[in-house]
């Protein structure tokens, strides 16, 4: 991890200003333009940019229309609101014809901080991985997150992209070669005694807490997974197979995402003591970031706590 810390919705915005030649792209905003960073396509594309004021339902409708003529729709607001406010219309109007519009929700998670309950989304990615057809994806870091709209852009369906309000360290612009592909997880460092799987900001988390457990000798395999649907299956029983034991860590309630994901698969297909680390079926609070992340645990500390219980019990 290097470099300067760059929030993901900043990342998110610049990617998409990078990538607005594409002239079939459109970029709808629900008055949070400056906070999504939609704004910055706005800038440059205000002909292909339409903010629709606070009215997301009306906004994912309308993205609908565009898509189906052809067009290739962003749709923008807090993930509080997309997908929370707007689930019936990107249910409906969206993922059952299978419309090629791209969802952003920003400002997930509890480092919202301050803002509170009411706006730290910690169910967006359960929302979504229950509509058939819905590609989810929660880039770790700002190289990721360029990668990521990239992909968006080449692939054909709804797709939902969760970004991060908090500025986050640099992890995979250090990576020789690394390459991103929906579906396909990346595995940031090897191991043997268990794996941690983490999405968004849990990948920094997670690679503190291998380092620490290095220090007792303990082989940490570390895998960013930054395609939580579709899940890369593959790699998450090969890690299963090879290490005996699963951490899943996550800036989201532990029902319904990743952790869920993960554990259904293992139940099915190759029973794996597992761990999941991430906020436990509460809502959040208002506060600090860090404090906010310690408090709900979502921390190096409490994965390393939950690798400790796992290896006992091998």
């Amino acid at each position: 991890m290097s470099g300067e810390k760059i929030a993901t919705r900043v990342a998110y915005g610049n990617a998409l200003k990078e990538f607005g030649v594409d002239s079939r792209i459109v970029a709808l905003e629900a008055d949070l333009g400056k906070s999504t960073m939609s704004a910055l396509f706005g800038e440059a594309f205000p002909e292909r940019y339409l903010d629709m004021g606070i009215a997301e339902a009306n906004m994912a409708g309308v993205a609908a229309g565009l898509a189906a003529c052809g067009k290739l729709p962003f749709i923008h607001s807090f993930a509080i609101f997309a997908p929370g406010r707007i689930y019936d219309q990107i249910r409906n109007s969206i993922a059952y014809p299978g419309l090629n519009v791209k969802i952003v929700g920003s400002h997930a998670g509890i480092t919202v901080g301050q803002d509170g309950a009411t706006h730290q989304a910690l169910e967006d990615i359960a929302l979504m991985r229950a509509l058939p057809g819905m590609t989810i994806l929660s880039p770790c870091d700002a190289h990721e997150t360029r990668l990521a709209v990239k992909a968006m852009i080449e692939h054909e369906g709804p797709c939902y992209i969760r970004t991060g309000r908090l500025p986050v360290a640099q992890i995979t612009n250090d990576i020789e070669d690394y390459g991103f592909e929906i579906g396909k997880g990346e595995v940031l460092h090897d191991g043997t005694d268990l794996t941690i799987i983490a999405h968004g900001y849990m990948v920094a988390a997670a690679l503190e807490a291998q380092k620490i457990l290095a220090e007792d000798w303990t082989s940490v395999r570390v895998i960013d997974m930054h395609t939580i649907k579709p899940l890369d299956e593959e790699l998450v029983l090969k890690a299963a197979e090879e290490t005996e034991a699963i951490i899943v860590a996550e800036e989201h309630n532990i029902i319904g995402g990743l952790g869920s994901a993960v554990a259904e698969l293992l139940s099915e297909k190759r029973p794996t003591y597992i761990e999941r680390v991430g906020v436990r079926d509460v809502f959040g609070k208002s506060g600090d970031p860090d404090e906010l992340v310690n408090h709900f645990g979502l921390t190096s500390a409490e994965i390393v706590a939950a690798a400790h219980r796992l290896l006992s019990l091998e």
